[in-house]
């Protein structure tokens, strides 16, 4: 199961196109919102969560997935229980990913350390030790993927699905949106 994070003020494109392709991949995916079960996106668009933070299933978890926006980045920081479900993920072996802004709540979690990523411009100093490239729409360095910014919400939501279920289904989701 793959859990999308959000919080009040989150990037509504670097939400709702990563779920798109991981749900084409036919890979199961919930949006979780962090403060209740309706969450407003930073243009105030409402988007109805399938599930709360409590009601997230431990046992069945292979990756989380941190949009960015930064009301939205903020309301995952936060929050103790969403902390701790990306701490949880990462100390377990499971893929954690983030776009935009939300990288940098991982580099706060030592997550990035060492790793290289990117984020949006303009964010490298809040990386800590990462090897930061803005330059690549997309990054996975082992159990870590990251997106440059909502521009790259679909190179960073086909990486999620190349990560989860390889690169002949990441490819065909690709045909299929017709991405050129």
């Amino acid at each position: 199961m793959v859990y999308i994070l959000l919080g009040t003020g989150f990037e509504e494109t670097e939400v709702v196109a990563p779920l798109d392709l991981l749900r084409r991949a036919g890979i199961e995916t919930a949006t979780v919102g962090v403060s209740g079960s309706t969450v407003y996106s930073s243009r105030n668009i409402g988007i109805v969560a399938d599930m709360t933070l409590a009601e997230v299933d431990l046992t069945n978890l292979d990756m989380v997935v941190l949009p960015g926006g930064l009301g939205g980045v903020a309301a995952v920081r936060a929050s103790e229980q969403a902390m701790q479900l990306l701490k949880f993920a990462w100390e377990n072996g499971k893929y954690v990913a983030a776009i935009c802004a939300g990288p940098s709540v991982l580099a706060t979690l030592g997550i990035t350390d060492g790793k290289q990523v990117t984020c949006y411009p303009g964010f490298e100093e809040k990386m800590g030790s990462a090897t930061v490239r803005t330059d690549i729409p997309a990054i996975r360095d082992g159990m870590l993927i990251t997106g440059a910014s909502c521009g790259c919400a679909i190179p960073f939501g086909l990486e999620l699905v190349k990560a989860l279920r390889g690169e002949d289904a990441a490819r065909q989701v690709a045909q299929e949106i017709v991405i050129r």
